[in-house]
């Protein structure tokens, strides 16, 4: 005997991947995270393709991950695929010490955070409210 199996933490026309320890402040990453929500996959991609931000390969890479699990592991449509969304949590802060003047010193604080994806199938909706 062992514990049940633990239900899934998404919807069945849902798939999602997560970006733990990356080391940027969540506030540089939350703009990225804005900058993607709400839009479809391939405009998603062409959005963080030609960013800017230091962080945008990494976040088109996680966006690439959910893409593939969407497929492999949920036999979603990638082609109706939607970021539904994308939220941007704190993690752990390393805390070191930065030589000043007079013998002094300061604490400089360097912030991890964590990006969440969930990507949605709206092909499956589109066909529901058509039957109705």
């Amino acid at each position: 005997m062992g514990k049940p199996k633990a239900p899934p933490k998404q919807a069945s026309n849902e798939s999602r991947a997560v970006l733990r320890m990356h080391r940027i402040s969540p506030q540089k990453l939350n703009l990225l995270a804005q900058s993607i929500r709400g839009l479809k996959v391939e405009k998603a991609m062409a959005e963080l393709e030609f960013s800017r931000k230091r962080a945008s390969d990494d976040v088109l890479k996680l966006l690439k991950s959910a893409v593939a699990n969407a497929d492999n592991n949920h036999g979603l449509d990638i082609d109706s695929l939607v970021v539904a969304e994308a939220h941007v949590g704190k993690n752990l802060v390393m805390k070191r010490m930065h030589a000043r003047a007079r013998g002094r010193g300061v604490r400089v604080e360097k912030p991890f955070s964590q990006l969440t994806i969930v990507l949605r199938d709206t092909s499956a909706v589109a066909q529901t409210s058509e039957a109705a």
